[in-house]
C-alpha cells in the first residue's frame, strides 16, 4: 500500500476536534461498513499488487476473468475479506493451485486459508468471477459501466466508479486505505476491431484467434482501485512529448483533427501544475486523456475526456465570469487529481476534500499561471455561487460516505481564504509545493492536512478548517458601535475562533485580528459604514 499518514493529535499545542463533529443522523447498514470500515479481515493484509485479465463482451454486457492478487500478510491470520459486488458471480478463489472456501456477505467476500498465514509472508491468490456490472445510466455520477456507441455503432465502453467501488466491475480490496505497491497490469480482451485503453504504459496486444484481441497495459506507481480503469472504443492515437513528459491522447477517430488542437491546452496546463505542486507523480506511466461517452474521471494516468471539445463545463461557466470559458473544465480539473486524489489519496472517503478541494483550487491556480491574479481572484470569488451550505464537507468514516458536495467549491474558496490569512505569496507558493511533495504517492486523513499547514504557517488555522469543514455556517463577521468606539467580532459554530480579516480604512488596508470576543478597532474610524471588508478575498458572511 502507500504509506498512510495519520496525524498525532495534537500540533503547535492545539486541541484536535473530535470527529464526532461530522456525524450525521443518517442510518447505515451492514453493507455500508462492510465497504467502508477497516476490520482485522482487511487490515491482516497490504495488497502489493493486482493484475487484472478479463475479458468483455459488447453484446451481452457481461465481462469475465481473474484478478491475481499478490498481497504481503501483516498479522497472522486465516481469513482475509476481499470485495465484489453481490450481483457477481465468483467462479472460484484458488491459491496454490487449490480451490479455498469463501462466505460472501453483500458485497464482502470472507476468504478461509487451510492454514495460518504467518506475518510478514507474500501470498497469491487468483480470483475467477464473471457476470453482468451494474451498468451506469448518468456516469459518472452514478456508478458502472457505460456501454454506448460511436457514430459508426461501435462500442464505445468505458468505467466510472469512484464513490461506488470499484468491486462493481472487479474483485478487488474496495477501499481507499490500501493501494498496490508495485502497481498493476491491467489485460482487457475485447471484439477485433476495437482496442482498450487502460492506466498506466501499453505493454502490446495479441489477436485470441476466437475474434477477440487482448490489450495489455502496465501500471509501476500505486493506484486507487477506482482509479483502474477500460475504455473500449476505436480510437485513434496521438503521441506527443513535452519537456520528457509523454502526452498520449486516445480519441474517436472522427475526433483527431480537432483532439490534436483542442489538446494543445495540457502543454501550459503541465508547466503550470508542475511549477507550483511539483513534478507530474506518474511520469513512469505517463499522461493521458482517454475520450469517454461520460463527462470525466481522473483515472491515473488514464484521465477520462468527455467535454466534448468545449471549452468551460460542457460549454458553461461553473464561475459565472467568463474566465471558465477560456479553458476546458475536464482536462484541467480530472488532470489536477493527478497531483490531489491520485497522489495524494485520502483514507476513508469521508475526506474526499483533500481530493477535491485541493483540485478545484487547482484550477484557480491554472487561472492564475495563464491570467493573472486578479482573474483567479475573480474565477475563486465566482465558484461561490455553487455553494450549498447544506452539509458538513467531511463525512462519516467507515461507512463509505461522502461529506457534502461543496467539498468542490466551498472547500477551494477555503483554500483560498487560508492563502489571505497566510498573507505572504511566496510562502503560499512554498508551502502549496511542500505539500505536494512530502505526501506524494501517500495516504493520510483531515488532520495530517490541518496539522501540515499548522506547522508550516505558524499559525493555528485548526480552527478555520474545522469551521468551513465540519459545519454548515460559514464565519459572520460582526461590528457594534459602543462608547469607545467600533468593536468587532466573529460569529460562529466553532468556539474559540480566530482568523484575520482585511478591511479598508480611509484608503488604508487594516488587517484586523478578530476572535469570539468583541474587540476595538484601534484605527480612527467614527463610524461602521466607513469601514469595507474585503470579502471578495475571504469567504465570509457580512
Amino acid at each position: 500500500m502507500k504509506k498512510i499518514i495519520l496525524a498525532a493529535f495534537v500540533v503547535l499545542g492545539f486541541q484536535q476536534i473530535s470527529a464526532q463533529l461530522t456525524v450525521h443522523k443518517e442510518h447505515f447498514t451492514r453493507r455500508d461498513s462492510l465497504q467502508g470500515g477497516l476490520r482485522p479481515e482487511r487490515t491482516c493484509f497490504d495488497v502489493l499488487r493486482y493484475d487484472l485479465n478479463v475479458k468483455v463482451n459488447p453484446d451481452e454486457k457481461s465481462i469475465a476473468g481473474y484478478n491475481d492478487i499478490t498481497f504481503k500478510v501483516v498479522e497472522n491470520t486465516n481469513k482475509i475479506q476481499l470485495d465484489l459486488f453481490e450481483n457477481m458471480k465468483v467462479d472460484s478463489i484458488v491459491y496454490n493451485s487449490k480451490k479455498l472456501n469463501y462466505v460472501r456477505e453483500t458485497l464482502a467476500v470472507f476468504i478461509t486459508f487451510p492454514n495460518q498465514l504467518d506475518k510478514n509472508s507474500e501470498q497469491k491468490i487468483r480470483f475467477y468471477y464473471s457476470g453482468n456490472p451494474i451498468i451506469a445510466k448518468r456516469a459518472p455520477w452514478d456508478g458502472g459501466l457505460v456501454f454506448s456507441q460511436d457514430s459508426k455503432g461501435k462500442p464505445f465502453i468505458g468505467v466510472a466508479v469512484q464513490g461506488t467501488g470499484a468491486s462493481l466491475w472487479y474483485p478487488v480490496k474496495d477501499t481507499q486505505s490500501d493501494e498496490p505497491d508495485f502497481g498493476a497490469s491491467i489485460k482487457v480482451a475485447v471484439p477485433n476491431g476495437l482496442m482498450d485503453v487502460s492506466n498506466g504504459r501499453f505493454l502490446g496486444s495479441e489477436d485470441l484467434k476466437n475474434g477477440y484481441t487482448r490489450w495489455d497495459w502496465e501500471v509501476k506507481n500505486p493506484i486507487n482501485t477506482y482509479n483502474i480503469t477500460l475504455n473500449i472504443a476505436d480510437y485513434a492515437h496521438i503521441h506527443e512529448n513535452h519537456k520528457g513528459l509523454d502526452l498520449d491522447y486516445y480519441v474517436l477517430r472522427e475526433n483527431e483533427a480537432k483532439a490534436r488542437k483542442h489538446f494543445e491546452e495540457v502543454k501550459p496546463m503541465m508547466d503550470c501544475f508542475q511549477s507550483k505542486f511539483g513534478k507530474y507523480p506518474f511520469a513512469e506511466d505517463g499522461y493521458k486523456l482517454v475520450e469517454t461517452s461520460y463527462l470525466g474521471m481522473e483515472h491515473q494516468s488514464a484521465v477520462a475526456y468527455g467535454n466534448h471539445y468545449m471549452q468551460g463545463y460542457l460549454g458553461t461557466d461553473l464561475s459565472g465570469t467568463g474566465i471558465g470559458l477560456k479553458f476546458d473544465y475536464i482536462t484541467i480539473h480530472e488532470s489536477g487529481h493527478e497531483w490531489f486524489g491520485n497522489s495524494i489519496t485520502s483514507r476513508d472517503i469521508a475526506d474526499m476534500w483533500i481530493h477535491e478541494s485541493f483540485t478545484q483550487y487547482s484550477e484557480i491556480v491554472f487561472v492564475e499561471c495563464q491570467f493573472g491574479h486578479d482573474k483567479a481572484m475573480e474565477y475563486a470569488y465566482g465558484l461561490r455561487s455553487n455553494i450549498s451550505n447544506d452539509r458538513p464537507i467531511i463525512g462519516p468514516y467507515g461507512v463509505n460516505k461522502e461529506g457534502s458536495g461543496d467539498m468542490y467549491p466551498k472547500g477551494s474558496v477555503m483554500l483560498n481564504t487560508i492563502r489571505q490569512i497566510v498573507n505572504d505569496d511566496e510562502k503560499w507558493w512554498k508551502m502549496i509545493l511542500k505539500y505536494s511533495e512530502t505526501y506524494r504517492h501517500k495516504i493520510i486523513d483531515t488532520e495530517t492536512v490541518v496539522n501540515f499547514f499548522n506547522t508550516e504557517s505558524g499559525i493555528n488555522l485548526t480552527p478555520v478548517f474545522n469551521q468551513y469543514l465540519r459545519y454548515t455556517t460559514i464565519p459572520e463577521l460582526q461590528f457594534r458601535k459602543s462608547k469607545k468606539g467600533i468593536e468587532f467580532c466573529w460569529k460562529t459554530s466553532e468556539p474559540n475562533f480566530a482568523m484575520p480579516i482585511d478591511v479598508i480604512i480611509k484608503n488604508k488596508k487594516v488587517r484586523l485580528y478578530g476572535t469570539n470576543d468583541w474587540k476595538m478597532i484601534t484605527e480612527n474610524v467614527k463610524s461602521i459604514n466607513d469601514i469595507e471588508v474585503l470579502k471578495n478575498l475571504f469567504y465570509i458572511k457580512y
